[in-house]
Protein backbone atom coordinates (compact mmCIF):
# COMPACT_ATOMS: atom_id res chain seq x y z
CA UNK A 1 0.00 0.00 0.00
CA UNK A 2 1.90 3.05 -1.46
CA UNK A 3 2.29 6.19 0.27
CA UNK A 4 3.21 9.60 -0.65
CA UNK A 5 2.90 12.95 1.04
CA UNK A 6 2.62 16.88 -0.49
CA UNK A 7 2.17 19.71 1.44
CA UNK A 8 -0.50 22.54 0.55
CA UNK A 9 -1.25 25.40 2.82
CA UNK A 10 -5.25 26.41 4.35
CA UNK A 11 -6.14 29.87 4.50
CA UNK A 12 -8.43 31.24 8.00
CA UNK A 13 -9.15 34.32 6.85
CA UNK A 14 -5.25 35.53 6.15
CA UNK A 15 -3.57 33.13 8.40
CA UNK A 16 -2.23 29.84 6.91
CA UNK A 17 -1.53 27.31 7.93
CA UNK A 18 0.28 24.16 6.54
CA UNK A 19 -1.55 21.22 5.05
CA UNK A 20 -0.10 17.70 4.56
CA UNK A 21 -1.69 15.88 1.75
CA UNK A 22 -1.36 11.95 2.29
CA UNK A 23 -1.94 9.43 -0.84
CA UNK A 24 -2.71 5.93 -0.12
CA UNK A 25 -3.27 3.77 -2.97
CA UNK A 26 -5.07 0.17 -1.77
CA UNK A 27 -6.66 -3.10 -3.52
CA UNK A 28 -10.32 -3.10 -4.15
CA UNK A 29 -12.70 -1.38 -6.43
CA UNK A 30 -11.68 1.83 -8.42
CA UNK A 31 -13.05 5.15 -6.48
CA UNK A 32 -11.56 8.02 -5.12
CA UNK A 33 -12.09 9.05 -1.42
CA UNK A 34 -10.95 12.45 0.20
CA UNK A 35 -11.04 12.75 3.97
CA UNK A 36 -10.12 15.87 6.32
CA UNK A 37 -13.11 18.17 6.13
CA UNK A 38 -13.25 19.42 2.28
CA UNK A 39 -15.98 21.59 1.26
CA UNK A 40 -17.92 20.97 -1.88
CA UNK A 41 -15.13 22.61 -4.23
CA UNK A 42 -12.65 20.49 -2.79
CA UNK A 43 -14.51 17.60 -3.11
CA UNK A 44 -14.93 17.92 -6.68
CA UNK A 45 -10.90 17.71 -6.90
CA UNK A 46 -10.53 13.93 -6.96
CA UNK A 47 -12.49 14.00 -10.31
CA UNK A 48 -10.04 17.69 -11.60
CA UNK A 49 -7.14 15.81 -10.41
CA UNK A 50 -7.92 12.54 -12.58
CA UNK A 51 -8.85 14.30 -15.58
CA UNK A 52 -5.89 16.21 -15.18
CA UNK A 53 -3.35 13.92 -14.54
CA UNK A 54 -4.54 11.46 -17.40
CA UNK A 55 -4.82 14.57 -20.03
CA UNK A 56 -1.17 15.07 -19.01
CA UNK A 57 0.03 11.67 -20.06
CA UNK A 58 0.45 10.56 -17.20
CA UNK A 59 -1.20 6.90 -15.64
CA UNK A 60 -3.78 7.37 -13.12
CA UNK A 61 -3.46 4.31 -10.72
CA UNK A 62 -6.43 1.02 -10.56
CA UNK A 63 -8.18 0.33 -7.31
CA UNK A 64 -9.19 2.51 -4.82
CA UNK A 65 -7.12 5.78 -4.02
CA UNK A 66 -7.09 7.45 -0.46
CA UNK A 67 -6.65 10.96 0.19
CA UNK A 68 -6.16 12.39 3.24
CA UNK A 69 -5.91 16.18 4.29
CA UNK A 70 -4.61 17.01 8.10
CA UNK A 71 -5.26 18.36 10.35
CA UNK A 72 -8.25 16.53 9.84
CA UNK A 73 -10.81 18.50 12.37
CA UNK A 74 -9.78 22.44 10.03
CA UNK A 75 -11.64 22.78 7.12
CA UNK A 76 -10.57 23.21 4.14
CA UNK A 77 -12.11 25.38 1.80
CA UNK A 78 -11.64 25.80 -2.44
CA UNK A 79 -9.66 24.33 -5.24
CA UNK A 80 -5.49 25.66 -4.11
CA UNK A 81 -5.20 22.23 -3.01
CA UNK A 82 -5.44 20.11 -6.50
CA UNK A 83 -1.65 20.59 -7.33
CA UNK A 84 -0.48 19.16 -4.32
CA UNK A 85 -2.98 15.86 -4.36
CA UNK A 86 -1.48 15.30 -8.11
CA UNK A 87 1.78 15.55 -6.58
CA UNK A 88 0.99 12.82 -4.14
CA UNK A 89 -1.21 10.66 -6.37
CA UNK A 90 1.90 10.67 -8.94
CA UNK A 91 4.39 9.89 -6.11
CA UNK A 92 2.77 7.12 -4.88
CA UNK A 93 2.35 5.26 -8.28
CA UNK A 94 6.36 5.95 -8.66
CA UNK A 95 5.63 7.92 -11.66
CA UNK A 96 7.78 10.92 -10.09
CA UNK A 97 10.14 11.16 -6.96
CA UNK A 98 9.16 12.23 -3.73
CA UNK A 99 12.42 14.03 -2.86
CA UNK A 100 11.62 17.55 -4.30
CA UNK A 101 8.15 17.67 -2.58
CA UNK A 102 9.57 17.25 1.02
CA UNK A 103 10.25 21.08 1.96
CA UNK A 104 7.69 22.29 -0.98
CA UNK A 105 4.77 23.87 -0.77
CA UNK A 106 2.10 23.42 -3.88
CA UNK A 107 -0.77 25.65 -4.68
CA UNK A 108 -2.81 25.69 -7.64
CA UNK A 109 -6.50 24.69 -9.31
CA UNK A 110 -5.80 22.03 -12.17
CA UNK A 111 -8.06 22.51 -14.98
CA UNK A 112 -9.02 18.81 -16.95
CA UNK A 113 -6.34 19.30 -19.56
CA UNK A 114 -3.69 19.77 -16.65
CA UNK A 115 -3.32 23.25 -16.85
CA UNK A 116 -2.40 25.04 -13.63
CA UNK A 117 -4.93 27.74 -12.73
CA UNK A 118 -4.50 30.90 -10.03
CA UNK A 119 -5.95 30.75 -7.26
CA UNK A 120 -7.03 33.56 -4.71
CA UNK A 121 -4.34 33.70 -1.87
CA UNK A 122 -0.99 32.77 -2.50
CA UNK A 123 0.46 35.64 -0.58
CA UNK A 124 -0.68 34.68 2.61
CA UNK A 125 -0.33 31.58 2.33
CA UNK A 126 3.47 31.53 1.35
CA UNK A 127 3.93 33.68 4.29
CA UNK A 128 2.32 31.10 6.32
CA UNK A 129 4.56 28.38 4.42
CA UNK A 130 7.86 31.15 4.85
CA UNK A 131 6.34 31.06 9.03
CA UNK A 132 6.59 27.52 9.19
CA UNK A 133 10.22 27.17 7.82
CA UNK A 134 9.35 25.68 4.32
CA UNK A 135 11.76 27.69 1.54
CA UNK A 136 10.37 26.38 -1.76
CA UNK A 137 6.75 26.48 -3.17
CA UNK A 138 5.28 26.25 -6.91
CA UNK A 139 2.50 28.06 -7.49
CA UNK A 140 0.51 28.68 -10.71
CA UNK A 141 3.01 30.63 -13.42
CA UNK A 142 0.23 33.51 -13.35
CA UNK A 143 0.26 34.26 -10.09
CA UNK A 144 4.29 34.40 -9.96
CA UNK A 145 3.86 38.59 -9.63
CA UNK A 146 2.31 38.16 -6.70
CA UNK A 147 3.97 35.13 -5.03
CA UNK A 148 7.28 36.99 -5.78
CA UNK A 149 6.67 39.65 -3.21
CA UNK A 150 7.38 37.15 -0.52
CA UNK A 151 11.02 37.56 0.73
CA UNK A 152 13.10 34.62 1.77
CA UNK A 153 11.24 31.67 -0.14
CA UNK A 154 12.03 30.63 -3.50
CA UNK A 155 8.64 30.65 -5.64
CA UNK A 156 8.87 29.10 -9.66
CA UNK A 157 5.38 28.94 -11.76
CA UNK A 158 3.97 25.85 -13.27
CA UNK A 159 1.71 26.77 -16.57
CA UNK A 160 0.71 22.71 -16.53
CA UNK A 161 1.37 19.84 -14.59
CA UNK A 162 3.70 18.29 -17.02
CA UNK A 163 5.54 21.25 -16.52
CA UNK A 164 5.85 19.45 -12.70
CA UNK A 165 5.67 16.12 -13.50
CA UNK A 166 9.20 16.71 -15.40
CA UNK A 167 10.39 19.14 -12.75
CA UNK A 168 9.89 16.24 -10.12
CA UNK A 169 11.65 14.15 -12.61
CA UNK A 170 14.50 16.40 -12.47
CA UNK A 171 13.83 17.05 -16.25
CA UNK A 172 13.30 20.50 -16.62
CA UNK A 173 12.89 23.62 -14.92
CA UNK A 174 9.46 25.94 -13.49
CA UNK A 175 9.23 29.45 -14.71
CA UNK A 176 11.24 31.62 -12.46
CA UNK A 177 9.76 35.09 -11.48
CA UNK A 178 10.59 38.23 -13.40
CA UNK A 179 12.84 40.99 -11.60
CA UNK A 180 9.83 43.62 -10.47
CA UNK A 181 9.08 46.22 -12.50
CA UNK A 182 9.78 49.88 -11.12
CA UNK A 183 6.82 51.10 -9.46
CA UNK A 184 4.85 54.39 -11.16
CA UNK A 185 4.13 56.72 -8.47
CA UNK A 186 0.08 56.35 -8.24
CA UNK A 187 -2.20 58.74 -9.21
CA UNK A 188 -4.59 60.37 -7.51
CA UNK A 189 -7.78 62.92 -7.60
CA UNK A 190 -5.99 66.10 -6.92
CA UNK A 191 -7.74 68.58 -3.57
CA UNK A 192 -7.22 71.67 -6.25
CA UNK A 193 -10.44 70.85 -7.93
CA UNK A 194 -12.56 71.24 -5.25
CA UNK A 195 -14.67 74.77 -5.32
CA UNK A 196 -14.66 76.48 -2.59
CA UNK A 197 -15.32 74.89 1.18
CA UNK A 198 -12.81 75.91 3.58
CA UNK A 199 -13.98 74.28 6.52
CA UNK A 200 -14.48 70.62 4.79
CA UNK A 201 -10.85 71.38 3.51
CA UNK A 202 -9.87 71.94 6.64
CA UNK A 203 -11.42 69.13 8.27
CA UNK A 204 -10.07 66.74 5.70
CA UNK A 205 -6.83 67.96 6.69
CA UNK A 206 -7.25 67.69 10.33
CA UNK A 207 -8.52 63.73 9.38
CA UNK A 208 -5.82 62.89 7.64
CA UNK A 209 -3.36 64.34 9.99
CA UNK A 210 -4.44 62.14 12.88
CA UNK A 211 -6.56 59.29 11.36
CA UNK A 212 -9.82 60.40 12.76
CA UNK A 213 -13.44 59.95 11.26
CA UNK A 214 -15.41 62.33 9.29
CA UNK A 215 -19.12 63.28 8.71
CA UNK A 216 -19.89 65.68 5.77
CA UNK A 217 -23.78 66.94 5.82
CA UNK A 218 -24.68 69.26 2.99
CA UNK A 219 -27.09 69.65 -0.15
CA UNK A 220 -26.32 67.74 -3.37
CA UNK A 221 -23.24 68.78 -5.55
CA UNK A 222 -21.54 70.94 -3.29
CA UNK A 223 -18.33 68.69 -3.11
CA UNK A 224 -18.81 65.85 -0.41
CA UNK A 225 -17.71 62.76 -2.56
CA UNK A 226 -15.05 65.28 -3.92
CA UNK A 227 -13.55 65.68 -0.59
CA UNK A 228 -13.99 61.99 0.24
CA UNK A 229 -11.95 60.42 -2.97
CA UNK A 230 -9.52 62.96 -2.26
CA UNK A 231 -8.48 62.06 1.35
CA UNK A 232 -6.23 58.83 0.57
CA UNK A 233 -3.98 61.10 -1.43
CA UNK A 234 -3.37 63.14 1.62
CA UNK A 235 -2.29 60.23 3.71
CA UNK A 236 1.19 58.91 4.06
CA UNK A 237 2.17 56.04 1.24
CA UNK A 238 1.57 52.63 2.97
CA UNK A 239 4.96 50.55 4.80
CA UNK A 240 6.16 47.42 3.24
CA UNK A 241 4.60 45.81 6.79
CA UNK A 242 1.18 47.43 5.95
CA UNK A 243 1.56 47.06 2.07
CA UNK A 244 1.94 42.80 2.56
CA UNK A 245 -1.11 42.99 5.16
CA UNK A 246 -3.70 45.05 2.40
CA UNK A 247 -2.54 42.76 -0.34
CA UNK A 248 -3.00 39.62 1.63
CA UNK A 249 -6.79 41.00 2.41
CA UNK A 250 -7.02 41.71 -0.96
CA UNK A 251 -5.63 38.72 -2.20
CA UNK A 252 -8.05 36.71 -0.33
CA UNK A 253 -10.86 38.75 -1.60
CA UNK A 254 -9.37 38.14 -5.47
CA UNK A 255 -9.45 41.95 -6.49
CA UNK A 256 -5.45 41.97 -6.72
CA UNK A 257 -3.96 43.65 -10.04
CA UNK A 258 -2.15 40.75 -11.72
CA UNK A 259 0.26 43.48 -13.25
CA UNK A 260 1.14 45.25 -9.86
CA UNK A 261 -0.24 43.35 -7.31
CA UNK A 262 1.40 45.00 -4.22
CA UNK A 263 -1.25 48.08 -2.35
CA UNK A 264 0.91 51.21 -2.03
CA UNK A 265 -1.49 53.59 -1.21
CA UNK A 266 -4.36 53.09 1.11
CA UNK A 267 -7.32 51.40 -0.77
CA UNK A 268 -10.55 53.78 -1.08
CA UNK A 269 -13.64 51.82 -0.96
CA UNK A 270 -17.59 53.17 -1.36
CA UNK A 271 -19.97 50.47 -1.44
CA UNK A 272 -23.56 50.92 -2.45
CA UNK A 273 -26.11 51.90 -0.29
CA UNK A 274 -27.88 48.30 -1.14
CA UNK A 275 -24.87 46.34 0.00
CA UNK A 276 -25.95 43.80 2.60
CA UNK A 277 -24.48 43.36 5.67
CA UNK A 278 -22.48 39.93 4.96
CA UNK A 279 -20.71 42.06 2.20
CA UNK A 280 -19.91 45.10 4.29
CA UNK A 281 -18.85 43.43 7.08
CA UNK A 282 -17.98 40.00 5.58
CA UNK A 283 -19.41 36.40 5.61
CA UNK A 284 -20.75 33.88 3.56
CA UNK A 285 -21.17 30.10 3.77
CA UNK A 286 -18.16 27.90 5.47
CA UNK A 287 -15.46 29.96 6.36
CA UNK A 288 -16.44 33.91 6.38
CA UNK A 289 -14.82 36.17 3.20
CA UNK A 290 -13.56 39.81 3.65
CA UNK A 291 -16.05 42.36 3.47
CA UNK A 292 -15.78 45.92 2.38
CA UNK A 293 -14.52 46.99 6.11
CA UNK A 294 -11.78 44.45 5.33
CA UNK A 295 -10.70 45.58 1.64
CA UNK A 296 -10.30 49.11 2.75
CA UNK A 297 -7.91 48.18 5.72
CA UNK A 298 -5.86 50.97 6.18
CA UNK A 299 -7.11 53.27 3.88
CA UNK A 300 -10.87 54.70 3.60
CA UNK A 301 -14.58 53.69 4.14
CA UNK A 302 -17.15 56.04 2.34
CA UNK A 303 -20.21 55.46 2.68
CA UNK A 304 -22.09 57.94 0.67
CA UNK A 305 -25.95 58.57 1.22
CA UNK A 306 -25.41 57.17 4.75
CA UNK A 307 -28.63 57.56 5.80
CA UNK A 308 -30.09 55.20 3.27
CA UNK A 309 -27.77 52.12 4.47
CA UNK A 310 -30.29 51.47 6.93
CA UNK A 311 -29.62 51.04 10.50
CA UNK A 312 -28.59 47.26 10.78
CA UNK A 313 -25.49 48.06 8.10
CA UNK A 314 -24.53 50.94 10.14
CA UNK A 315 -24.94 49.79 13.59
CA UNK A 316 -22.60 46.68 12.78
CA UNK A 317 -19.95 49.24 12.40
CA UNK A 318 -19.88 50.39 15.72
CA UNK A 319 -17.48 47.61 17.30
CA UNK A 320 -15.41 47.83 14.41
CA UNK A 321 -14.66 51.16 14.43
CA UNK A 322 -12.84 50.67 18.21
CA UNK A 323 -11.24 47.32 17.79
CA UNK A 324 -9.62 47.65 14.41
CA UNK A 325 -10.89 44.07 13.30
CA UNK A 326 -13.83 42.29 12.20
CA UNK A 327 -14.76 38.94 14.05
CA UNK A 328 -16.97 36.67 12.33
CA UNK A 329 -18.76 33.48 13.42
CA UNK A 330 -19.85 30.78 11.14
CA UNK A 331 -20.63 26.84 11.76
CA UNK A 332 -16.96 25.62 10.25
CA UNK A 333 -14.99 27.91 12.45
CA UNK A 334 -14.27 31.88 13.27
CA UNK A 335 -12.22 33.87 11.40
CA UNK A 336 -10.81 37.41 12.17
CA UNK A 337 -9.80 40.15 9.63
CA UNK A 338 -8.15 43.20 10.17
CA UNK A 339 -10.24 46.63 9.47
CA UNK A 340 -8.95 49.63 10.70
CA UNK A 341 -9.73 51.99 8.00
CA UNK A 342 -10.96 56.14 8.22
CA UNK A 343 -14.54 56.01 8.35
CA UNK A 344 -16.03 59.16 5.76
CA UNK A 345 -19.65 59.50 5.80
CA UNK A 346 -21.50 62.13 3.32
CA UNK A 347 -25.42 62.65 4.07
CA UNK A 348 -28.03 65.19 2.72
CA UNK A 349 -29.45 67.30 5.62
CA UNK A 350 -33.00 66.24 4.86
CA UNK A 351 -35.00 63.30 2.18
CA UNK A 352 -36.09 66.03 -0.43
CA UNK A 353 -32.41 67.66 -0.11
CA UNK A 354 -32.79 70.79 -2.14
CA UNK A 355 -29.44 73.06 -3.28
CA UNK A 356 -30.57 75.72 -0.55
CA UNK A 357 -32.28 75.13 3.02
CA UNK A 358 -34.78 77.78 1.70
CA UNK A 359 -36.23 75.51 -0.62
CA UNK A 360 -36.91 72.40 1.50
CA UNK A 361 -40.05 71.09 1.77
CA UNK A 362 -39.62 69.25 4.52
CA UNK A 363 -41.30 69.25 8.29
CA UNK A 364 -38.96 69.31 11.59
CA UNK A 365 -39.97 65.97 12.08
CA UNK A 366 -39.20 64.73 8.84
CA UNK A 367 -35.88 66.29 8.79
CA UNK A 368 -35.16 64.79 12.31
CA UNK A 369 -36.15 61.20 11.35
CA UNK A 370 -34.05 61.45 8.25
CA UNK A 371 -30.98 62.28 10.54
CA UNK A 372 -32.07 59.96 12.98
CA UNK A 373 -31.25 56.89 10.83
CA UNK A 374 -27.69 57.56 11.91
CA UNK A 375 -27.95 57.16 15.84
CA UNK A 376 -25.96 58.42 18.85
CA UNK A 377 -23.66 55.79 19.36
CA UNK A 378 -22.60 55.76 16.11
CA UNK A 379 -22.30 59.57 15.82
CA UNK A 380 -20.62 59.47 18.65
CA UNK A 381 -17.41 57.90 17.01
CA UNK A 382 -17.35 59.76 14.45
CA UNK A 383 -14.32 62.88 15.14
CA UNK A 384 -15.72 65.25 13.07
CA UNK A 385 -18.76 66.40 11.90
CA UNK A 386 -18.60 69.29 9.20
CA UNK A 387 -21.54 71.26 7.66
CA UNK A 388 -20.84 71.90 3.99
CA UNK A 389 -22.58 75.25 2.36
CA UNK A 390 -24.22 75.50 -1.04
CA UNK A 391 -22.10 77.27 -3.54
CA UNK A 392 -22.38 80.68 -4.36
CA UNK A 393 -21.39 81.85 -7.87
CA UNK A 394 -18.81 83.95 -6.09
CA UNK A 395 -16.93 80.63 -4.97
CA UNK A 396 -17.47 78.35 -8.10
CA UNK A 397 -15.90 81.10 -10.02
CA UNK A 398 -12.75 81.21 -7.49
CA UNK A 399 -10.27 78.94 -8.57
CA UNK A 400 -6.74 80.69 -7.72
CA UNK A 401 -6.57 79.82 -4.25
CA UNK A 402 -7.53 76.64 -3.72
CA UNK A 403 -4.40 74.19 -2.38
CA UNK A 404 -3.52 70.95 -4.11
CA UNK A 405 -3.18 67.70 -2.70
CA UNK A 406 0.48 67.59 -2.56
CA UNK A 407 1.03 71.10 -0.49
CA UNK A 408 -1.75 69.90 2.18
CA UNK A 409 -0.20 66.49 1.89
CA UNK A 410 3.22 68.18 3.27
CA UNK A 411 1.52 69.67 6.11
CA UNK A 412 -0.08 66.18 7.13
CA UNK A 413 2.89 63.91 6.71
CA UNK A 414 4.70 65.99 8.91
CA UNK A 415 2.08 66.09 11.63
CA UNK A 416 2.19 62.48 11.27
CA UNK A 417 5.77 62.41 11.96
CA UNK A 418 5.49 64.34 14.98
CA UNK A 419 2.93 61.89 16.14
CA UNK A 420 4.27 59.20 15.29
CA UNK A 421 7.62 60.24 17.07
CA UNK A 422 5.45 60.84 20.21
CA UNK A 423 3.76 57.69 20.36
CA UNK A 424 6.58 55.31 18.79
CA UNK A 425 7.69 53.81 22.19
CA UNK A 426 4.30 52.90 23.00
CA UNK A 427 3.32 51.24 19.65
CA UNK A 428 0.49 53.79 18.32
CA UNK A 429 0.85 55.06 14.79
CA UNK A 430 -1.52 57.86 14.97
CA UNK A 431 -3.48 60.17 17.01
CA UNK A 432 -6.51 58.20 16.68
CA UNK A 433 -5.16 54.77 18.10
CA UNK A 434 -4.55 56.59 21.63
CA UNK A 435 -6.47 54.90 24.07
CA UNK A 436 -8.40 57.33 26.95
CA UNK A 437 -6.92 56.56 29.70
CA UNK A 438 -3.03 57.05 27.94
CA UNK A 439 -4.30 60.69 27.12
CA UNK A 440 -5.95 61.10 30.63
CA UNK A 441 -3.36 60.11 32.37
CA UNK A 442 0.51 59.48 31.24
CA UNK A 443 -0.20 62.64 28.59
CA UNK A 444 -2.63 64.35 30.57
CA UNK A 445 -3.63 68.43 29.85
CA UNK A 446 -3.29 71.30 32.51
CA UNK A 447 -6.94 71.83 33.59
CA UNK A 448 -7.41 75.13 32.34
CA UNK A 449 -6.89 73.74 28.86
CA UNK A 450 -9.48 70.76 29.16
CA UNK A 451 -11.78 73.67 30.73
CA UNK A 452 -13.79 73.55 28.45
CA UNK A 453 -14.61 69.35 28.67
CA UNK A 454 -15.21 69.47 31.65
CA UNK A 455 -18.08 72.05 31.07
CA UNK A 456 -19.14 69.98 28.13
CA UNK A 457 -19.09 66.76 30.21
CA UNK A 458 -21.38 68.51 33.16
CA UNK A 459 -24.31 69.41 30.38
CA UNK A 460 -24.56 66.45 29.00
CA UNK A 461 -23.23 67.06 25.75
CA UNK A 462 -20.24 64.86 25.48
CA UNK A 463 -19.96 61.38 26.48
CA UNK A 464 -16.70 59.87 27.98
CA UNK A 465 -15.53 58.31 24.63
CA UNK A 466 -16.52 61.84 23.04
CA UNK A 467 -14.45 63.52 25.53
CA UNK A 468 -11.62 61.69 24.80
CA UNK A 469 -12.17 61.73 20.60
CA UNK A 470 -11.82 65.42 21.53
CA UNK A 471 -8.21 64.84 23.04
CA UNK A 472 -7.30 63.31 20.08
CA UNK A 473 -8.48 65.77 17.87
CA UNK A 474 -6.53 68.13 20.29
CA UNK A 475 -3.20 66.17 19.98
CA UNK A 476 -3.65 66.61 16.15
CA UNK A 477 -4.60 70.17 15.94
CA UNK A 478 -1.23 71.00 18.04
CA UNK A 479 1.04 68.63 15.09
CA UNK A 480 0.02 70.64 12.75
CA UNK A 481 0.40 74.09 14.44
CA UNK A 482 3.79 72.47 15.49
CA UNK A 483 3.30 72.35 19.06
CA UNK A 484 4.30 70.32 21.50
CA UNK A 485 0.91 69.91 23.85
CA UNK A 486 -2.35 70.88 22.99
CA UNK A 487 -3.77 74.37 24.97
CA UNK A 488 -6.97 76.08 25.84
CA UNK A 489 -7.03 77.09 21.50
CA UNK A 490 -7.05 73.42 20.30
CA UNK A 491 -9.22 71.88 22.52
CA UNK A 492 -11.80 74.54 22.01
CA UNK A 493 -11.13 73.94 17.84
CA UNK A 494 -11.80 69.93 18.83
CA UNK A 495 -14.86 70.53 21.05
CA UNK A 496 -16.36 73.03 17.81
CA UNK A 497 -15.55 69.54 15.46
CA UNK A 498 -17.91 68.01 17.95
CA UNK A 499 -20.49 70.17 18.12
CA UNK A 500 -21.04 70.85 14.36
CA UNK A 501 -23.95 67.92 14.38
CA UNK A 502 -26.37 68.41 10.97
CA UNK A 503 -29.18 69.76 12.03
Amino acid sequence: MPIAKAWSVALLGIDGRVIEIEADLGGGLSRVTLVGLPDAGLREAKDRVRSAVRNSGQPWPDGKVTLGLSPANLPKVGSAYDLGIAAAVLAATGAVPATRLLGTILLGELALDGRVRPVRGILPGLLAARSAGYERAVVPADSLVEAALVEGIDVAGAPHLRDLVAWLNNEAGLVAPEPPAPAEPPSVPDLADVVGQPEARWALEVAAAGGHHLLFTGPPGVGKTMLARRLPGLLPRLSPEESLEVTAVHSVDGSLSKSSPLVTVPPFVAPHHSITVAALIGGGSGLASPGAISRAHRGVLFLDEVCEFGGQRLESLRTVLEEGEVRIARVKGAITYPARFQLVLATNPCACAPPKDADCVCSPTARRRYLGRLSGPLLDRVDLRVRLRPLSALSAHDTGTAESTETVRGRVLEARDRATRRWREHGWRSNSEVPGPALRRQFSLPGEATSLLDRALDRGILSGRGADRCLRIAWTLADLDGEPRPGTEQVGSALAFRERVAA
